[in-house]
């Protein structure tokens, strides 16, 4: 299961986050993926963004972000009281904006959107069986 926030290129309405979900993951490793979306504006309750981005700001306060380099040293820094750490890389990879997915691509998900919150929430099953 991913919990996912709403917005970004992991969007609930994002055509590409779904396609790519049941390409790359539920096809290729025969996984059911089910994706529930925070709800627009409620990032705020996203358990992760309470426990690691307090610490993160505790971490580099003060401290001037110039490189990429010190950003990444600073947030690999980062511990909470309970022992989280926070594993960071760069990602140099530049990726394509503005992919349309088509009407016939989305129509052939393998996907069943749940009875509540169909919006948000969702499953994918792999098309293909091993």
């Amino acid at each position: 299961m991913l919990e996912a926030d709403g917005g970004g290129s992991n969007a609930s309405r994002s055509r590409v986050f779904k396609q790519q979900l049941q390409a790359l993951i539920a096809d290729v490793f025969h996984l059911t993926v089910t994706v529930c979306h925070y709800p627009p504006g409620t990032a705020k309750w996203n358990p992760i963004e309470h426990r690691v981005f307090s610490e993160i700001s505790k971490t580099w306060q003060g401290c001037p972000l110039r490189s990429f380099d010190v950003l990444l040293d600073l947030l690999r820094q980062t511990k909470t009281h309970t022992g989280l750490t926070v594993q960071a890389h760069r990602v140099t990879q530049l990726y394509k904006t503005g992919v349309k997915v088509a009407k016939t691509v989305m129509d052939a998900l393998n996907i069943q959107l749940h009875e509540v919150c169909p919006q948000w929430n969702y499953t994918l099953y792999p098309r293909y069986l091993p």
